[in-house]
């Protein structure tokens, strides 16, 4: 999942985006303005917060660090293939030598290891994978535990991943809102606002993940107050729209995407300049 590690990536998006719309950006300028996305003073602060975030993570005071341990290399492959986070992205696992390899479209690769033959773990972020096996120990899915949340994924073959790389690669190309995500966009900042959301319009894991947050949401948004502007600024890398959002008392900035069905299954917002 994409955070503010990715920081170089969202200013390409975003210089890519506006230079779509002839609007020019020098690269320094985007990362500038990235981090002001992220809430940073400037980019000079976000470098050094990327580079301390991108040790490896240290145990919590009296809970034990995760302990590698070494797993047969027919049971590394009995993992390895696609797995579908949404219809935009696609989470693929390889295998490097002794430890297996994730990557998420639109984000960097990210090495996990194993600490049980199911249980593997990530050292540069705070993420781990749990692996569900048919009884021949074939990975039939996984989940991925980061941020608090829990984020099913069901495998899927190479034929269908390549189908979804191929329309998210056309989405970005293409760089046009898809339909419904605005109005889902004003629907959702609503009901964050009032404090109702509705569930019923979400993704489980994006449902889940809006419940834990929902206080915290709330009281940014009472603070910015009305929206007065909606504007679309691109698409994403991961095929999601991207918006910045004027209100009475400041900006946010979000980015959305929603499945075949019209249900969001991806939002996520920064607080803007």
């Amino acid at each position: 999942m994409r955070d503010f590690r990715d920081a170089k990536a969202m200013a390409q998006t975003l210089r890519e985006a506006l230079n779509a719309k002839s609007v020019s950006l020098t690269h320094s300028e985007s990362l500038e303005l990235v981090a002001k996305i992220l809430g940073f003073h400037d980019w000079n602060v976000l470098a050094a917060r990327i580079q301390s975030e991108n040790q490896p993570p240290v145990a919590e005071p009296g809970k034990p660090a995760r302990q590698e341990i070494a797993v047969d290399a027919a049971i590394l492959d009995a993992y390895v293939g696609f797995y579908l986070l949404n219809d935009n992205a696609v989470f693929t696992v390889t295998r490097d030598d002794k430890h297996l390899v994730t990557r998420l479209t639109g984000q960097r690769s990210v090495p996990i290891y194993a600490q049980s033959k199911t249980e593997f773990f990530a050292k540069v972020v705070d993420a781990q994978i749990s692996f569900i096996t048919d009884v021949k120990g074939q990975a039939i899915s996984l989940v991925l535990h980061q941020g608090g949340g829990n984020h099913p994924m069901k495998r899927i073959d190479p034929a269908t991943a390549q189908k979804i790389s191929d329309n998210t690669a056309e989405k970005v190309k293409r760089q046009s809102a898809s339909p419904g995500t605005e109005a889902a966009l004003h629907r959702l900042i609503e009901g964050v606002t009032t404090g109702k959301p509705n569930y019923d319009e979400m993704s489980p894991a994006l449902a889940e993940a809006t419940r834990r947050q929902l206080p915290n949401l709330q009281s940014g948004h009472e603070e910015l107050g009305a929206v007065q502007s909606v504007a679309f600024l691109g698409v994403g890398r991961q095929g999601d729209d991207v918006y910045t959002v004027r209100h009475e008392n400041g900006a946010s900035h979000w980015r959305i995407a929603l499945d075949s069905k019209g249900t969001i299954m991806t939002a996520w917002v920064t607080p803007g300049p």
